[in-house]
């Protein structure tokens, strides 16, 4: 098992903190790089959600984060920390990454070369015969595959990479594979020395709305993303997006206009995805892409003395910045411009607004009230 960045305290606490109320990848960045430490938040949590407008925060006990750990490692999967030698590389720069993973099987996520393959559940034998050449001929060049373990395009492309390595990234708990019937292909990924990886915790059963959180870690862990047979609106489209978003390349396998699995990919080619008929028109994007460098965490993993604080905000600011939201999301930038607050401070009454559950984050550095 490879060293943890984190001592088993600050793993405790990092777990504490990603698993309390309302605190995403982004908040959890926010809060140790303003208080210096996981720890050091979690002492502050109760009291910027009061001041943000909320009644109650349920942050997990010490025993409840061990009682994970114990259930995890308890079913040979372990937590990895971004800072971790084995956490996806270029995972580690998105907007947000998640600061814990939780993984099993081998050493395929710490990869450089990594491609994504997805496509239609429902998909044809033709799609699925694509998606297999284009996984053996990757595998053998070196790379990594990455999908989603789902039916169709996404267990073809783990089947095919099994003995050259491929990583499932999973919508709920590594102990709830969905769907059932890739169970055995689960197994065999970890058996030929793959690699099952979830954002989510040991236990949790996944529902709609995480399955968007699986297809932005698929994007995040490749360098590329290839679409191969895909509905005009379809979860492998959202995929795409999220990898445009994280300026990562993105394929298409073109299909007949006839059938309504190839509208997707089509449409992608059209928008200027670029346009696949084998590995080779893949390698040869891929051999020269540099996902962009964001900066990792500016304490990263050791205890550090907090960052001098900036000055409370004011109830005056507080009702100047309420007044500048809505539902809509809004950049940053344009309410900092808006209301004449400066950025630490705005920085500290969004961070008191989502952890009091009145406001959200999304992509592009924008925020909004909750409905």
């Amino acid at each position: 098992m490879t060293r943890s960045s984190l001592t088993p305290s600050q793993r405790v606490s990092w777990l504490r903190l990603i698993r309390a109320d309302n605190v995403g990848p982004t908040t959890f960045r926010t809060l140790v790089n303003r208080f210096g430490s996981a720890e050091a938040a979690l002492d502050a949590l109760p009291h910027l959600a009061r001041r943000g407008g909320g009644q109650h925060l349920t942050i997990p006990s010490m025993d409840e984060a061990e009682d994970e750990i114990a259930r995890t490692e308890a079913i040979g999967a372990r937590l990895v920390a971004i800072n971790d030698p084995d956490y996806p590389p270029h995972l580690r720069h998105v907007s947000g990454p998640p600061p814990l993973l939780t993984v099993m099987g081998g050493g395929a996520l710490s990869a450089q070369r990594t491609v994504g393959i997805v496509g239609a559940r429902n998909a044809s034998a033709a799609g699925r015969r694509m998606a297999q050449l284009l996984a053996t001929d990757l595998g053998r060049e070196g790379y990594i595959i990455v999908s989603g373990l789902a039916r169709g395009i996404d267990a073809a492309a783990h089947h095919a990479s099994l003995q050259t390595g491929t990583v499932a990234v999973m919508a709920g708990g590594l102990d709830h594979i969905y769907p059932q019937e890739n169970v055995g292909l689960a197994q065999s990924i970890v058996d030929a020395g793959g690699t099952l990886v979830t954002e989510m915790p040991i236990g949790w059963e996944p529902r709609a709305r995480d399955f968007p959180r699986r297809n932005r870690l698929v994007a995040g862990i490749c360098l590329g993303v290839v679409i191969v047979e895909a509905a005009k609106r379809s979860g492998s489209l959202i995929t795409a997006r999220l990898a445009l978003e994280q300026d990562r390349e993105v394929f298409a396998v073109p299909g007949s206009p006839l059938d309504p699995r190839a509208e997707g990919g089509n449409h992608l080619i059209q928008q200027g995805a670029k346009l696949v008929t084998g590995a080779r028109d893949i390698i040869a994007e891929l051999t020269h892409a540099d996902p962009g460098r964001l900066p990792l965490f500016e304490n990263e993993t050791h205890d550090a003395p907090p960052p001098s604080p900036a000055a409370d905000p004011s109830e005056d600011e507080r009702t100047r910045l309420l007044t500048a939201l809505s539902h809509a999301p809004t950049a940053t930038d344009m309410l900092i411009e808006a209301t004449g607050i400066s950025a630490p401070v705005m920085q500290i009454l969004l961070l008191e607004l989502e952890l009091a559950g009145r406001g959200e984050r999304s992509a592009g550095q924008l925020f909004a009230l909750r409905a």
